[in-house]
């Protein structure tokens, strides 16, 4: 049955995390997990969808359903990440043949360019690979021959003091569809993922398995990493504080992750199903009564 925009109505909520359900200091507000748990009661999980790598979503353990299975997507769709008992399930990888050719190929196109990679167990780095968002441990550093000799769900690549933009205008033509390059919002970070694995890849296959049809899924995101899952989503949203390529590909737009824009959906999604309820239990004019 469509909702009010004549949609089918939500059956899951996949959402990305920061800078859309996390607030700007990266925490959840308690309005939201409240608003995640009683979508859930109505029937309506919610499934994080992140380019996180899965060490970075231990502290969003409480906020992860039951009726997901306590798993959520991560690192743009090459994890699937059983996050009580801090599982990788799935993986979507690279392998050693594919690193060392996008390596060299990164390497003779962008002189000073350095690689890092996220496997299930933990970032490999190497040391001139400087990370702000963590100070990783010594036992992280390794050489590139080394670092590309397993599989690797994401590659991270830098090149210090390069402009941004040009650094990933740079990165995708050497690329050229060999792999997927995605941007979350870490300035200078070019994040690559297999050909063929992106947020959408990982939903899609996700929610298939767990019986969740497409038109009926749900997708709210900020940045352009997002668009995959957003194009392949039956109703596809942006926070108001979206890139502005995302605000210009969605069904709809909500308020920011500061203002709790995704909470805001829940609880339409929470009222919709109680109205559907409703409707439910009230005899048709038709039958017969007693």
């Amino acid at each position: 049955m469509p909702d009010r925009t004549g949609s089918p109505r939500a059956a899951l909520l996949a959402t990305d995390l920061d800078g859309t359900l996390l607030r700007s200091d990266g925490t959840l507000s308690a309005r939201t997990r409240e608003a995640i748990a009683a979508a859930e009661e109505a029937g309506v999980p919610t499934v994080f969808v992140t380019a996180r790598p899965p060490r970075w979503l231990d502290d969003l353990a409480s906020a992860v359903g039951d009726a997901t299975g306590g798993v959520a997507l991560s690192a743009n769709g090459a994890f699937v990440y059983h996050v009580a008992s801090r599982t990788v399930t799935e993986m979507g990888t690279m392998s050693p043949d594919v690193l060392h050719e996008l390596g060299d190929l990164l390497r003779s196109a962008i002189p000073g360019i350095a690689f890092a990679v996220e496997r299930a167990d933990g970032m490999r780095r190497e040391e001139r690979f400087a990370y702000v968002r963590e100070a990783p441990a010594d036992d992280s550093l390794d050489d590139w021959d080394q670092i590309a000799s397993r599989p690797a769900g994401k590659l991270l690549a830098k090149l210090e003091g390069s402009d941004p933009d040009d650094f990933h205008r740079r990165v995708d033509e050497v690329l050229a569809g060999r792999a997927e390059l995605g941007f979350s919002g870490a300035i200078g970070l070019a994040e690559i993922t297999a050909r063929g694995v992106t947020k959408a890849s990982g939903l899609a296959s996700w929610s298939a398995e767990h019986g969740y049809a497409r038109e009926t899924v749900w997708a709210v995101g900020d940045m352009p990493n997002d668009l995959p899952m957003l194009r392949w989503a039956g109703r596809a949203f942006a926070v108001a504080n979206a890139h502005r390529d995302v605000l210009a590909s969605v069904h709809e737009v909500v308020a920011t992750n500061d203002e709790d824009g995704v909470a805001a959906i829940l609880d339409r999604i929470s009222r919709d199903r109680g109205r559907a309820a409703v409707r439910a239990s009230v005899p048709d004019d038709h039958e017969e009564r007693p």
